[in-house]
C-alpha cells in the first residue's frame, strides 16, 4: 500500500495546524490592534512616545535592560470595596443594614461611620458579596460605589495599577517584554518614579538610590569633563566618594537623558474596558474624602466595568 499521500497529508496538517496557531491566530487577536479608549474619561490610548523617549528605547534594547527587567505587570484576579458615600434620608435602615453586613458592628459604630462619610464599609471581598451588600444598602435608600480592585503580587509590590494588556504595546517595537526578573517589573515605573534625577543617579551608581541593588552602573552614559566658566546645569553630584575630582562635573551624555526619557514613558495604568481601575476623583473642596489609604486600597474601577 503506498502511505505516500497520507504521509503529506498528515505533515502538511501538522505544518498548517502549526502556521494557524503561532501566526494566523495571534495576528487575529492583536494584529489588528488600534487605538482605544479609557474609561470612563474616553481619551485615547495609548499615544505616541515622544522623540527622546523613542530614542531612549533604542538604547534600553543595546544595553540589554530587557534582560533583567520585565514590562508585563500581572494580577491574580480581583477583589471589591463597598464605599458607602451618601445614607439618605432614612439612617436608621442604613445603621440595620450596616449591623447585618459587618458582624460584630453596633449600633453606635454603624452611627458613627454614617457621619464620616464617605466610609469604607466592606473591603477586600468578591464580587458577589460586595453586589449584595450594594444592593442592600440601595434598598435602605443609600447611596453606594463597588470599587473593583486588581489584587495580587506584582499589584501588592507597587509595580502597576493593572494588568498589562496589548494595547499597552501599541506603539513599541520591537515590545521589550523581557523574559526574568532579576530586578523589578518596569511596564509602571514612569508613574511610580517620575524623577528623572532619580533615574540618573541610578543608572550612575544604583546602590544610591537602592542599597540591595544587583543592577550595575553604567557611568558609561555619563561624562567627567572641567567645569570651566559656565557650569552645565545638567551636572550633578552622586554623593560622597563617588563625586568628581576639584573643578570637575559629570555631565549625563544625551543617551542617558534618552534612556531616562523611555523610563519614565512608561505608563501602564490607564483604565481600559480590556483591564478597568479607575483612580479615585479629587474630593470636592470642603469635603471628607475617602482617600485610597483610608479605604485600604490603591486603585478601584466603576461598577459597570466589566470584571476580569
Amino acid at each position: 500500500m503506498n502511505y505516500g499521500p497520507l504521509i503529506f497529508l498528515t505533515a502538511f496538517c501538522a505544518l498548517a495546524g502549526s502556521w494557524y496557531g503561532l501566526v494566523l491566530k495571534p495576528q487575529l487577536q492583536v494584529g489588528q490592534l488600534q487605538t482605544t479608549n479609557t474609561i470612563p474619561a474616553g481619551a485615547a490610548y495609548p499615544v505616541s512616545r515622544p522623540g527622546l523617549a523613542r530614542e531612549g528605547s533604542e538604547v534600553y534594547r543595546a544595553n540589554g535592560c530587557a534582560q533583567c527587567h520585565s514590562q508585563q505587570a500581572t494580577q491574580t484576579g480581583i477583589v471589591c470595596d463597598v464605599i458607602l458615600t451618601d445614607a439618605g434620608t432614612n439612617q436608621s435602615a442604613v445603621v440595620s443594614a450596616l449591623e447585618r453586613l459587618e458582624q460584630g458592628l453596633s449600633k453606635i459604630k454603624a452611627a458613627e461611620m454614617l457621619s464620616k462619610l464617605p466610609a469604607t464599609v466592606l473591603h477586600g471581598v468578591s464580587k458577589e458579596r460586595a453586589d449584595a451588600a450594594a444592593k442592600a444598602l440601595k434598598t435602605a435608600e443609600a447611596k453606594t460605589e463597588v470599587w473593583i480592585l486588581p489584587a495580587g503580587p506584582d499589584i501588592a509590590r507597587g509595580w502597576g495599577k493593572r494588568r498589562s494588556v496589548a494595547e499597552d504595546f501599541l506603539y513599541d517595537y520591537p515590545v521589550m517584554l523581557g523574559s526574568q526578573r532579576v530586578g523589578p517589573d518596569l511596564a509602571n515605573v514612569g508613574s511610580r518614579l517620575p524623577d528623572a534625577n532619580w533615574h540618573l543617579l541610578h543608572l550612575y551608581n544604583p546602590r544610591l538610590t537602592v542599597k540591595s541593588s544587583l543592577m550595575p552602573p553604567y557611568r558609561f552614559l555619563f561624562e567627567t569633563r572641567d567645569i570651566g566658566k559656565n557650569p552645565s546645569p545638567d551636572a550633578f553630584q552622586p554623593s560622597a566618594g563617588l563625586q568628581p575630582p576639584p573643578g570637575k562635573e559629570i555631565i549625563p551624555k544625551p543617551e542617558a537623558k534618552a534612556l531616562v526619557a523611555y523610563l519614565m514613558s512608561l505608563h501602564a495604568d490607564a483604565p481600559l474596558f480590556v483591564a478597568p481601575v479607575t483612580v479615585p476623583a479629587p474630593p470636592p473642596s470642603g469635603t471628607n474624602a475617602v482617600s485610597s489609604t483610608e479605604a485600604g486600597v490603591t486603585n478601584a474601577t466603576p461598577t459597570n466595568a466589566p470584571a476580569k
